[in-house]
């Protein structure tokens, strides 16, 4: 594996297993339940992650000093092979909220769970994912159901994008709600395959991640 920071030094646990080699992929990383709070942890253990900026606003707010304008920039990382992340970065300059943003993204990654869900496919691909999944952002909500393979993705451009990144290759899509709202509409988007993956995930699981991240 190519040693993209050399010179790091990690501050936190999962970090310095990282940096040791005693955790290898983002997948043993992700199931150790600790926090990921560097973002060295996953340029290492996913090289070659791409960006896509989804949106870019001017924010204005009112302070005792007058009006201060900032930028906030909708993000979302991914892979397309299965690990996708977004957040929103906010700057008073356009390439810092952009910078901030990616960074959160990574930050927040998660695993994908792909799969062939649709009664029309064959079992055993990762084109799509195994089940329906329904995700909500402020007013927006968005359904991702399983396709078969070849048809494509059946979503608007900001679904669309954050579902490519995550690998996902055919799916219909509905959303509800202010669709026009980019920040909602990717971050429903980004929820609903966060729930997909969460669904799998037994308690007693669960119960052990949060028990390992106290430790």
């Amino acid at each position: 594996m190519s040693q993209r920071n050399d010179g790091w030094e990690p501050v936190t646990r999962l970090g310095r297993l990282v940096r040791d080699g005693e955790i290898e992929t983002m997948e043993e990383a992700l199931n150790t339940g600790l926090p990921l709070k560097e973002t060295e942890i996953v340029d290492q253990l996913l090289p070659g992650l791409e960006d896509d900026v989804l949106d870019i606003n001017m924010v204005q707010r009112m302070t005792d000093s007058g009006r201060r304008v900032k930028f906030r920039c909708v993000c979302a990382v991914g892979n397309r092979d299965g690990y996708v992340g977004y957040a929103e970065g906010r700057d008073d300059q356009v390439g810092g909220a952009i910078q901030k943003a990616i960074g959160i993204a990574k930050l927040n990654i998660i695993k994908v769970d792909r799969g062939s869900g649709s009664w029309e496919d064959r079992a055993g691909g990762t084109h799509s994912l195994q089940r329906k999944s329904t995700g909500k952002a402020g007013s927006v909500t968005v359904e991702i159901i399983p396709a078969p393979k070849g048809l494509g993705l059946a979503a608007a451009e900001t679904v669309r994008s954050v579902l490519e990144l995550a690998g996902i290759e055919d799916a219909w899509t509905k959303s509800h709600g202010n669709t026009r709202t980019t920040v909602n509409l990717a971050k429903a988007t980004f929820n609903a395959l966060e729930n997909a993956s969460q669904s799998r995930v037994p308690d007693h699981v669960q119960e052990q991640r949060q028990q390992e991240v106290v430790e």
